[in-house]
């Protein structure tokens, strides 16, 4: 789970820093990088009493773009919804000050569960296979549901225009990505195929889902989830970077991609339920989301199912465009940038799909 220090921090200077401002943590420290985090290096830090906890810092070096990495937004979400019925990591400790170890971080409680990178879920019973999947659509529900006023958050995100402000920002993104230079071979990560007219077919606004404002994860999937050790129910969601005020249909058709297609993880197969006992349907998945959330996704879905597909293909290139800075955090970046033009080439065919669909309704 966690191991070798691939991006090496100023361990004497953090120690510093927590010897005054945190002082649950018992000095020394013991630490090590988890393997995953495809954007933020992780740390798992075990303090001399053996209690473990886990940092999230910002990558070093300049950053390709100034609204990913926000660890401090990361901090205030998970912070706010502690007072919640969303299970979330206690946060301890928020550092925004570079000079400590060269970029901001944050402290946050270690969940001792399992996470689970296929979201097939190996290894455990069909029962317990589908009260996992319940659970995990039910913990999203329950977080969509949440009143960001209620607890302090509403100015955590516009109450409009989610979609068009997405489109925005990934044309900007999009565009300086393909401009990173690999280190050694010197050639740009280039733009995607199609780029150009998903923006356009996105753009249309007649088409897109009807304005919804909800609390938006940004990254909600299986492997961003931690299970209980024993019990099919989640104690905890990760990896709040991406999270805002938005439309809660990116939220579901991002966890529940593995249904339609392979994904955005490299090698992962599209879960069959006629083939895997126990795994539910993605119709107990709307139906499970609805009951709970207030509202149905199903109208919206072609649309926001394609959407995701060119979402995650910008989401490689930005993978891909670290890796060639040497900035990626993660150890499958490499395989991840491998996925970048595949993914871009489904999501390319799946919108020109849906401008034919669109053209023989006329």
């Amino acid at each position: 789970m966690a191991g070798v220090v691939r991006q090496p921090i100023d361990l004497s200077a953090l120690e510093l820093f927590i010897s005054q401002n945190v002082p649950i943590i018992k000095l020394p420290l013991d630490v090590k990088q988890f393997g995953f985090g495809q954007s933020n290096p992780t740390y798992l830090l075990t303090d001399s009493g053996g209690e473990r906890f886990v940092m999230r810092k910002k990558p070093p070096g300049t950053l390709l773009s100034k609204t990913a990495h926000r660890v401090e937004r990361e901090y205030r979400i998970i912070h706010a919804l502690e007072q919640t019925d969303v299970p979330v990591p206690k946060a301890i400790c928020l550092c925004e000050d570079e000079d400590v170890i060269g970029t901001a971080f944050y402290i946050m409680e270690f969940l001792d569960g399992r996470i689970f990178v296929h979201p097939a879920f190996p290894d455990v019973s069909p029962k317990e296979r589908n009260e996992m999947w319940h659970d995990a659509i039910r913990t999203l529900a329950k977080f969509h549901r949440i009143n960001p006023k209620s607890i302090g958050m509403d100015d955590f995100g516009r109450s409009f225009g989610f979609y068009d402000r997405q489109i925005a920002t990934f044309k900007t993104i999009s565009k300086t990505q393909a401009q990173a230079i690999d280190a050694d071979t010197k050639i740009p990560v280039g733009e995607l195929q199609g780029f150009d007219e998903m923006v356009e077919f996105f753009d249309n606004k007649p088409a897109q889902p009807k304005d919804r404002t909800t609390f938006v994860h940004g990254d909600y999937k299986i492997d961003n989830v931690v299970f209980h050790k024993t019990e099919p129910r989640v104690i905890g969601v990760l990896d709040w970077e991406m999270a805002t005020i938005g439309h809660p249909l990116s939220d579901f058709c991002n966890l529940t991609a593995p249904f339609v297609s392979a994904g955005v993880s490299p090698g992962a197969s599209k879960l069959q339920p006629d083939v895997v006992e126990g795994l539910p349907s993605r119709g107990d998945c709307i139906r499970w989301y609805s009951e709970v959330a207030g509202w149905g996704p199903m109208p919206d879905l072609p649309w926001g199912d394609t959407f995701y597909m060119f979402r995650c293909s910008i989401i490689m290139q930005g993978i891909a465009a670290r890796y060639a800075l040497r900035q990626a955090s993660s150890e499958r970046a490499s395989d991840y940038s491998e996925r970048m033009r595949p993914s871009a080439v489904s999501a390319w065919e799946s919108v020109k799909r849906m401008k034919e669909e669109q053209k023989a309704k006329l």
